[in-house]
């Protein structure tokens, strides 16, 4: 086995070991973006609830919208770290199959 082949050999196994440990942030970071989800969700709630009770009902359709606008802007930010998450998946994905055509050939 010749010099290149060690090192396409080498090189062959650190892109696996860095795709597995891509693909397991990429795990880690989904599971953070849904658990930080549900955390903005319930502030959402409790504040609303808090703020219509404080004013005893006075204000609640006003709070509801605002309540609803807050739901819609945090549904886009869930949308957009999902994107986000993908992209990144992607773009290892490719890089990984890049190093794979790169060692085999």
């Amino acid at each position: 086995m010749g010099i290149f082949d060690k090192a396409k050999d080498a090189l062959s196994g650190v892109a696996g070991k860095a795709s597995g440990a891509a693909s397991e942030a990429l795990d880690k970071a989904g599971d953070v973006r849904e658990a930080v989800g549900g955390v903005v969700e319930g502030a959402i709630d409790k504040a609303a609830d808090a703020a219509d009770s404080v004013t005893k009902g006075k204000f609640h359709d006003q709070i509801e919208k605002v309540k609803d606008v807050a739901d819609k802007i945090d549904g886009q930010a869930d949308s957009a770290a999902e994107g986000a998450v993908d992209a990144v998946s992607d773009a290892v994905e490719d890089a990984t199959d890049a190093v794979k055509d790169a060692t085999e050939g």
